[in-house]
């Protein structure tokens, strides 16, 4: 296991007056990797942050705790009188529920809406397929070689439905844009190397735009994309997900599907206050705002404009989208798995 680090962040104070807000004065995030990634775990941590200084509660970061067993700093939060796990990782979902179990200190786990239970264990699988739909439909506008390629580090639900909505994306688009699908591993989020390696054998086998999912392993989808020519000479071009990495761009980033979790971490300290936590799941969406893309020098106006009435159509209720979270169903809408 990585190094613990635990960052205190005062939100604010609790000036709530009611003795159930009065309850509820300290939360907790863990993450496997640092909240500095410009995804997954970044996101996290800030919304956290964000929703923490909204209700006045203090907020306890937990990062880098890599992706083996957690119940170790579970446990020492849990002692120290948190009020609130969120266990921001695939990998903590054993754990959560049984530290949750154990301490009677309700834990908030990602991709199981079937482990609900009230006063314990929340799930929020998330789902950004509304705005991988409209990545997809961008990538099928734009690419100049005929095939797009979707990289992913793990097959997760929330990476699944996001997989299938730009697929679904692509082909409402353009049927005949080929769609290439490559997984780095089964739990591969942190591998850089393998995601250089795999993006760049999808980009070799034709693929000019990238959608890549992948934690810290977008970082070697990067350097592959920015590094490699599509079979044409051009540029290859990259979508990412959930985080903003514009900053450190240098050319090649096209747009994110932008995550802001802020929403859904305030509805769960809500729903703590109300009594109602874990009775209920969580989501993001368009409509909502809390799931979007950006916009980056690499994109032309027009397709952005396209892509912007689109979106309008998904809030409209003219196009409804439902998600995909199954794997063996997303490889039935690309046309070559690798």
């Amino acid at each position: 296991m990585k190094h613990l680090v635990f960052s205190l962040v005062l939100a604010a104070a609790v000036t709530a007056t009611s003795a159930h807000a009065q309850d509820i004065d300290t939360i907790a995030v863990l993450t496997p990797e640092v909240g500095s990634d410009f995804g997954w775990n970044q996101q996290g941590v800030d919304a956290a942050k964000a929703a923490g200084e909204a209700a006045g509660v203090k907020v306890v970061v937990a990062e880098g705790l890599g992706y083996g067993d957690v119940r170790a700093p579970m446990r020492e939060l849990a002692s120290e009188g948190v009020d609130l796990i969120i266990a921001h990782a695939s990998g903590y979902i054993t754990a959560g529920i049984e530290i949750a179990e154990e301490t009677g200190i309700p834990v908030a786990i990602v991709d199981s809406p079937e482990a609900l239970k009230k006063g314990l264990v929340a799930d929020y699988t998330l789902s950004g397929h509304e705005g991988a739909w409209l990545a997809g439909r961008i990538a099928a506008k734009m690419t100049k070689t005929g095939t797009v390629g979707i990289v992913v580090s793990g097959e997760p639900p929330s990476w699944n439905s996001q997989s299938a909505g730009f697929a679904q994306g692509v082909r409402a688009e353009n049927p005949d844009v080929k769609i290439l699908y490559a997984v780095i591993g089964p739990a591969a989020y942190a591998d850089v190397a393998g995601g250089n390696r795999v993006t760049t054998s999808v980009i070799a086998a034709g693929a000019d735009i990238i959608f890549g999912q992948g934690n810290g392993s977008t970082f070697g989808m990067l350097q592959a994309v920015e590094t490699n020519k599509a079979p044409d000479g051009s540029d290859v071009l990259f979508i990412d997900v959930i985080g903003d990495k514009t900053s450190v761009d240098k050319g090649h980033l096209l747009t994110s599907v932008l995550w802001d979790m802020t929403p859904v971490y305030s509805a769960m300290i809500t729903d703590l206050k109300a009594g109602s936590f874990g009775t209920k799941h969580y989501a993001i969406s368009v409509e909502g705002d809390s799931v979007k893309l950006i916009k980056t020098p690499q994109m032309p106006d027009d397709v952005w404009a396209a892509a912007m009435d689109l979106r309008e159509q998904i809030v409209s209720g003219d196009v409804s989208l439902e998600p995909i979270f199954d794997a063996e169903e997303v490889r039935k809408l690309v046309t070559l798995t690798e």
